[in-house]
């Protein structure tokens, strides 16, 4: 698959930021260094802080994986807590019947859904300017044919283009591409929280 903006030279970055966002622009550049294969078995984990093996993984777990990264966050434990506080918030697209810490998170519509819930839904938008570095942006890859969810995180790289550049996994591992406005946005995210509290 060809990607608007794959091979083409980078713009230099910004100014290094500070913050929570510029930790999670510099933990989802770091993935970009990780060897994966794409792989979305359903694989028993750890809980809390349970992960596929490194060398394995899909594009919700380089969300999972900046989020622990960059603040230390647990969106495993996180999104388990939550649907099992209020799991008919979330979508039922698999037939289960109660949360199952093992897939939840790294299932794009449940991170969608916890995201909503924490308040950090953004309008989605045609400006570039509006994604900012930390944001999650969700998409459907198969736009008015069918539904394939997708999600990566935006940087403080800016490709030739002007865009942020955004990393993802579609298939490949971890990349880093000017894909901002590749296909249709589902979600636009701004979760910012400082530091995940104590025992999380």
């Amino acid at each position: 698959m060809t990607l608007p903006g794959a091979g083409r030279a980078e713009a230099p970055p910004d100014a290094p930021l500070a913050g929570a966002a510029g930790r999670l622009s510099a933990a989802a550049l770091a993935r970009t260094e990780a060897r994966v294969t794409y792989d979305p078995a359903y694989v028993r984990l750890a809980y809390p802080g349970g992960d596929v093996p490194a060398d394995r993984g899909v594009c919700a777990d380089v969300v999972v994986r900046v989020f622990r990264a960059a603040l230390g966050i647990d969106l495993q434990q996180r999104v388990h807590e939550d649907m099992t506080a209020a799991f008919d918030a979330y979508p039922k697209l698999w037939g289960l019947t109660r949360p199952d810490s093992n897939i939840d998170h790294r299932r794009v519509p449940n991170l969608e859904a916890f995201l909503r819930r924490q308040g950090a839904a953004l309008a989605i938008t045609e400006d570039a300017g509006n994604y900012r570095p930390g944001d999650v942006v969700a998409w459907n890859l198969r736009g008015s044919s069918g539904f394939l969810p997708h999600i990566g995180i935006v940087t403080d790289r800016r490709a030739p283009s002007g865009r942020p550049q955004v990393v993802h996994n579609i298939g490949a591992g971890p990349k880093l591409e000017d894909v901002l406005f590749a296909w249709p946005i589902t979600g636009h995210y701004r979760w910012l929280p400082e530091s995940a509290p104590a025992g999380n």
